[in-house]
């Protein structure tokens, strides 16, 4: 415990005003960066002799449009990175909103951990989170052609396009989507001696 309040008591330090917000829960220290300052923080938080977290572990994508029953008020997109620092047993989460909701961008730190290329890309590909500074931000999940993005809370369940296997041309094509919606009500089967002797 002594280290995580070292480690919250050098984020105050350190960072100062750029610090949006600071929670502590579960053991885990997260740290709210406003977008524009965000590629700052993070070299901040790799090179200071305080942080000296080598490691980006996980970037992900989040949509809270529908978070807390769509209650939420507040910036729509965010990327959440997960830090690790080796030299100090610290672990980080750091969220970043992106400013507008229609067309999300945050700065990318592939520049300063490279392995967070394929993370980044990753969210960009099932969220439309644009990293700008990206060194090759395109889909990797999805295919080149494909229309949205798939984790959105807005995206449909069936999609906008199916692709299928044509015959007569001898390849695959895509077509607009021929699923109905329906409900589907399970069938119960009820025993008179079920669970009797």
């Amino acid at each position: 415990m002594a280290t995580l309040n070292q480690l919250i008591d050098s984020l105050q330090a350190v960072l100062g005003d750029k610090v949006a917000e600071l929670k502590t829960a579960l053991n885990e220290v997260t740290v709210e960066i406003a977008a524009a300052n965000w590629h700052d923080v993070a070299q901040t938080l790799r090179d200071h002799a305080d942080f000296r977290f080598e490691a980006c572990l996980d970037v992900a994508g989040v949509d809270y449009s529908a978070y807390k029953d769509g209650v939420w008020e507040g910036q729509r997109f965010a990327a959440v990175y997960h830090l690790l620092s080796y030299a100090h047993n610290f672990r980080l989460r750091v969220r970043v909103y992106a400013p507008d909701d229609d067309f999300p961008v945050v700065a990318s730190i592939t520049d300063l951990w490279s392995g967070a290329n394929w993370f980044e890309r990753e969210a960009f590909d099932l969220y439309g989170i644009v990293f700008e500074g990206h060194p090759d931000l395109r889909r990797i999940l999805t295919d080149y052609g494909f229309v949205g993005h798939p984790f959105r809370k807005d995206f449909p369940l069936s999609g906008y396009v199916e692709m299928r296997y044509d015959p007569e041309q001898a390849r695959v094509i895509y077509q607009p989507v021929t699923i109905e919606p329906r409900e589907i009500t399970p069938r119960i089967i009820r025993e008179e001696n079920y669970g009797g002797v």
